[in-house]
């Protein structure tokens, strides 16, 4: 996400109350979790493994919970507790809308609304849109021409709807990312103030959920198709043409390249790619990134270690009856 204007490093650390190094003019263009930072971002990591990854990313500014020398051209906020202060940067600058909602807008004659349709502000509705009963529309929605939205769906805030979609009932598109930090008394929620981007042709099965993404967006791609009850995680981008089957589950900032199959009740766990052209098949779980045009199945659960050790043994097979056959 970027900011309406870029902000001076030593205004952000007064914001926080905290210490930063680097040139107090240094420019923060904008804030973004880690997985979609841009050059020019501010950026947060609060964990000793992914200090390297977050100093060594897009990001040019770190807002972080340890003293470091940032590397030339990028600065450094330290702060004690860098979630915390994440989220207050996110709701300074971009702060909760409520769901208030406003008469309906301005609509062509070719719109067709069925009841107790509500809009937010903001809304732009093309033309030949039909829109079913009791559909909720949040604040800066846009749907494109020749959508169709059936009864009982919530569009939250900050989604973009192409042309020719179709959106089946009951779904939810934008909720809230599934995104919480332990904490003694409980756990504390990651703000969401991102989006979701559908784009022309993508269709929609009844009962699934898209998150929004946390500071950036969740986008489906052109002519992709969601069967019914999946769930899409929060900052996923998934490529053009793909065949989602139904009660599939799709972790938050995944990256699924065009033209990937994925078979019913199938799972893809967070920060990994599906390559483009991969199958995976159904019941099947996607432990890592799986590489392009091939052919996945298989998943049985146990104990972590223990599979772990069994998986790592079937690997080793045909080297070891590599080497029996050798010493015949």
């Amino acid at each position: 996400m970027k900011f309406e204007k870029p902000i001076k490093l030593s205004k952000i650390a007064s914001l926080l109350k905290a210490t930063f190094i680097g040139d107090p003019k240094h420019k923060i263009e904008g804030i973004n979790e880690i997985h979609r930072v841009q050059p020019g971002d501010l950026t947060f990591v609060d964990v000793e493994k992914y200090y390297k990854k977050a100093i060594e990313s897009a990001a040019t500014t770190i807002l972080i919970n340890k003293e470091v020398t940032p590397p030339e051209g990028k600065a450094i906020i330290i702060s004690d507790d860098p979630f915390r202060d994440f989220n207050i940067i996110l709701e300074e600058f971009f702060p909760r809308i409520t769901t208030t909602l406003i008469k309906k807008p301005k609509l062509h004659d070719t719109v067709y609304l069925g009841k107790n349709v509500t809009f937010g502000r903001n809304v732009k509705i093309g033309h030949h849109v039909e829109i079913g009963s009791n559909v909720s529309i949040g604040h800066n929605v846009t749907i494109g021409d020749y959508s169709v939205v059936y009864p009982n769906t919530t569009i939250y805030n900050n989604v973009t709807i192409g042309k020719h979609v179709i959106i089946q009932s009951n779904s939810v598109i934008g909720s809230e990312a599934f995104y919480y930090k332990k904490r003694e008394w409980g756990r504390e929620k990651m703000l969401s103030k991102g989006g979701v981007i559908l784009e022309d042709f993508v269709e929609i099965g009844a009962g699934t959920t898209i998150d929004k993404g946390v500071t950036s967006n969740t986008i489906i791609g052109e002519h992709t198709k969601i069967d019914n009850l999946v769930q899409i995680g929060h900052d996923t981008i998934i490529g053009k043409r793909c065949l989602i089957a139904a009660q599939v589950g799709i972790a938050g900032c995944v990256n699924i390249e065009d033209d990937v199959i994925l078979w019913g009740q199938s799972g893809v766990p967070s920060d990994v790619t599906i390559g483009k052209g991969a199958i995976l098949m159904a019941k099947s779980g996607a432990m890592s990134s799986l590489e392009a045009g091939k052919v996945y199945l298989g998943f049985v659960a146990k104990e972590r270690m223990q599979f772990l050790r069994e998986l790592a043994t079937i690997q080793q097979l045909p080297k070891i009856i590599q080497q029996l056959n050798e010493k015949k």
